[in-house]
């Protein structure tokens, strides 16, 4: 009865695959293309509202917002719990999946979507472009994409994109030497959350932004390594996909360690 609109690429859709992954859950897939913004038509807007991804349906009824989705799925389905034993690590597991939805997640857009997204917008006329950006619901999000179109890697969102990364790569490798994960030794909605977004830097061939945190990379490797990994993130990178998205990263990896550069 689960049925999930979701999209390869999206992070957000990710975590909520590998936590129907981790649960062991049967599910229906409905595709939408980001580029072409189907998640703006009207049909997909009666179900999300905010016209984002991904969108839950149960019996029938959509529930919206990933980090909401993934915990409902961990209360509905308890068996195989992903959150931690004591209420403090809950508490800090929710604090950093604040973290991925309110800076994280608008940071990996302003360096995956001009790379992903834009190019599909900039075949369209302007006028064309310019109603489709005005259908966003969320002022915040449509306005970023306008100056996202406008100027691609050049928009100011870029750099405080990256300079809000590297803060997150610091404050994870400080987290991971106390535990082998994020809150705690168990993996966790913490870790469920913050993996697709270093799937990002991954595919682009972008890892050195963590190269001086060896316990991130590790723990890196260690999400890859999950079977819930595997199949609901890695098995939707054919070859040619991967080897595409590494050929669009480099010319943007030189406008990312510039400014890496710059900060350190």
């Amino acid at each position: 009865m689960l049925e999930l609109y979701t999209h390869p690429m999206s992070p957000c859709a990710q975590k909520v695959r590998i936590v129907l992954a981790e649960k062991g859950l049967d599910w229906t897939k409905h595709t939408v293309e980001l580029s072409q913004k189907e998640n703006l038509r009207p049909e997909y807007l009666a179900l999300n509202p905010l016209g984002v991804v991904p969108t839950l349906v149960d019996k029938g009824r959509p529930i919206i917002e990933s980090s909401i989705i993934c915990e409902y799925l961990d209360d509905t389905f308890s068996a195989h719990s992903l959150k931690p034993s004591s209420s403090y690590q809950v508490a800090q597991m929710r604090l950093w999946m604040k973290h991925v939805d309110t800076k994280l997640h608008p940071s990996c857009g302003a360096l995956q979507w001009p790379i992903v997204m834009r190019p599909a917008l900039m075949e369209k006329s302007q006028s064309e472009r310019d109603k489709l950006l005005e259908k966003i619901p969320e002022k915040p999000r449509r306005e970023r994409q306008k100056r996202l179109v406008k100027y691609g890697l050049d928009a100011p969102d870029v750099i405080d994109g990256i300079n809000l990364y590297r803060k997150t790569i610091l404050d994870m490798e400080a987290a991971l030497s106390e535990h082998q994960w994020i809150v705690s030794d168990n993996f966790s909605l913490a870790d469920v959350c913050l993996a697709p977004y270093f799937q990002t830097i991954y595919q682009f061939g972008w890892s050195d932004m963590y190269k001086d945190c060896p316990r991130v990379a590790a723990w890196f490797e260690r999400c890859r390594g999950r079977d819930s990994y595997l199949t609901s993130v890695i098995a939707d990178f054919s070859p040619e996909i991967e080897a595409d998205l590494l050929a669009k990263g480099q010319p943007a990896w030189k406008i990312i360690s510039a400014h890496l550069a710059a900060h350190r």
